[in-house]
């Protein structure tokens, strides 16, 4: 494991899917969307991310990153953006997310809250993250905090996600990444190994059962031209 320097492997297990799967799981590896909230050149958030991406691909996951430079504010373009519709896509893609923002006065950035502004809660009938799985964490510039990832968790149970128990939040992100741009050993990371390893293994027991959680009688009598009227009104 050299791309992982701070992993004991004799501790790190690999995750089983037949112990998480549903009968007739697709079987591709979990399909996991990566957001950050930070635009810097040494971006904390994208260096937990990344860091993050490592661990789900050792746990056997097919993971994407979104650059958000070049996405533009919320409603000032269409959906037509390529880097709108880059991110639709890959919404779409995925079967869970992470994401990781950096706390500014005291909330997300708007980095961050943009790349979810701009995902859609329905797409002519269909809802690109309704039921699919979401793993939050957050940097600090100082002590340790919750409200982003506070913040996120809300935002998660709007877009009707699945958001893991589990979170991570690093304080004094400055001090926990050496110049490379790795993490350092600490309990932040040992944190962010458990919600990477909870992620994994709650996509494998959602996404085969994500029909199936998310239907619901009030969508079963409002037809698809209405329920896309009624979530994407124009108006707002």
């Amino acid at each position: 494991m050299r791309d992982l320097p701070n992993i004991d492997p004799a501790l790190f297990h690999p995750i089983d899917p037949a112990l998480y799967a549903a009968p007739g799981d697709p079987g591709h590896p979990p399909r996991i969307l990566l957001l950050y909230g930070s635009l810097r050149d040494r971006s904390y958030s994208r260096l937990l991310a990344e860091e993050a991406e490592r661990l789900l691909a050792h746990y056997g996951a097919e993971t994407r990153m979104f650059d958000p430079h070049g996405l533009p504010l919320p409603d000032a373009a269409g959906p037509e953006h390529p880097k709108v519709a880059e991110l639709r896509n890959l919404a779409i893609w995925s079967e869970g997310m992470v994401w990781v923002s950096p706390e500014r006065h005291g909330a997300m950035t708007g980095v961050m809250k943009s790349q979810i502004d701009w995902l859609p809660l329905s797409t002519g009938g269909v809802r690109p993250t309704q039921g699919k799985t979401l793993a939050l964490a957050q940097v600090n510039g100082g002590s340790q905090s919750f409200n982003a990832v506070n913040q996120m968790r809300i935002l998660g149970r709007w877009m009707r996600m699945v958001t893991i128990p589990n979170q991570s939040s690093v304080a004094k992100a400055w001090d926990e990444f050496d110049p490379a741009g790795r993490m350092r050993p600490s309990p932040y990371y040992l944190r962010l190994v458990d919600v990477m390893e909870e992620l994994v293994k709650f996509t494998l027991m959602v996404r085969g059962r994500s029909a199936a959680l998310t239907d619901r009688y009030s969508e079963r009598v409002e037809s698809t031209e209405a329920l896309s009227a009624r979530v994407n009104q124009s108006r707002l």
